[in-house]
């Protein structure tokens, strides 16, 4: 593990080389390239940097409020130009976890935002409504910033006839640059096990290594070449330990200094922010 504002003579000859093999950066927004609807003033040109050494990367969010066309939009407005196979969002993740593993499962509720529900219909799901007698095959309860409590009793109505129940994500706060704490995915299914006593079958989304492996497959790339960069412990660092990829975490976000140097086993780079990871890049790309 390095800790941040660490020199050239302190990093160690594999981790340098480890840093050297990366093809490919995977990047959790919330946190690490923006803080809400604020954009870092680094990102812009880490990510022009990247282009540039040849390295590529996708964006990885555990947040599923907004579709991927909504994200495009919402990355555009902040500057960043991004297309379609540069995203992997937990609901791409759902989505392809029913398609796999649960073919027979058609009909959803879906507790989430339209965006969301309109991603799923796009996929070929149907939404079913608010309605004892419009039976789903399973339920997906996701960061629903639309939240209903009529939906929400719903949810846990079908949670409670054993449907099969899936989470998005397991986070509890998202980060936010305004003055409240947004109730994220985790939170929610906390209330719904409290009134049902049933925790989701399946929790899709970091820290899950199967969205990190999405990348790697279609990419067609090995583990030891990519990179996990994000703010969280719990999903971002976790998942790339998970998927023996390197984990690196930025200061930016949720977690504190103190909090990452407590947690066991150690992320591989503790660093202020993508513009530090991009000045290690360098150094191991021996560019000046």
């Amino acid at each position: 593990m390095i800790m941040i504002n660490e020199v050239e003579n302190k990093l160690g000859v594999e981790l340098m080389e480890r840093i050297r093999r990366i093809k490919h950066i995977a990047l959790d927004m919330d946190g690490t390239i923006y803080n809400g609807n604020t954009l870092f003033p680094f990102t812009i040109a880490f990510l022009d940097k990247m282009k540039d050494l040849g390295i590529g990367y996708s964006f990885l969010t555990n947040n599923p409020s907004r579709s991927t066309n909504d994200y495009l939009r919402h990355l555009s407005g902040m500057g960043i130009k991004a297309t379609k196979d540069e995203f992997y969002t937990s609901a791409q993740a759902t989505i392809d976890y029913i398609r796999i593993h649960h073919p027979e499962c058609k009909r959803l509720f879906l507790l989430g935002t339209p965006s969301m529900i309109t991603e799923f219909e796009e996929a070929g799901f149907e939404s079913t409504e608010d309605n004892a007698d419009d039976e789903p095959d399973a339920v997906v309860v996701s960061f629903d910033m639309s939240l209903i409590y009529s939906r929400l009793c719903r949810a846990a109505w079908w949670i409670n006839q054993k449907k099969l129940y899936i989470a998005t994500n397991p986070d509890r706060v998202c980060p936010t640059d305004k003055p409240l704490v947004l109730v994220d995915c985790g939170s929610i299914c906390s209330s719904l096990e409290y009134a049902t006593g049933r925790e989701p079958d399946v929790v899709i989304g970091k820290p899950d290594p199967r969205m990190l492996n999405g990348i790697m497959e279609r990419h067609n790339l090995q583990a030891d070449q990519v990179a996990m960069v994000g703010d969280r412990i719990y999903t971002d660092i976790l998942m790339a330990q998970k998927a023996n990829a390197l984990g690196v975490l930025v200061l930016s976000g949720e977690t504190t200094y103190e909090t990452a140097i407590a947690v066991h086993p150690n992320p591989d780079l503790i660093l202020r922010d993508l513009a530090a990871f991009q000045q290690m890049i360098l150094l191991a790309h021996e560019v000046d």
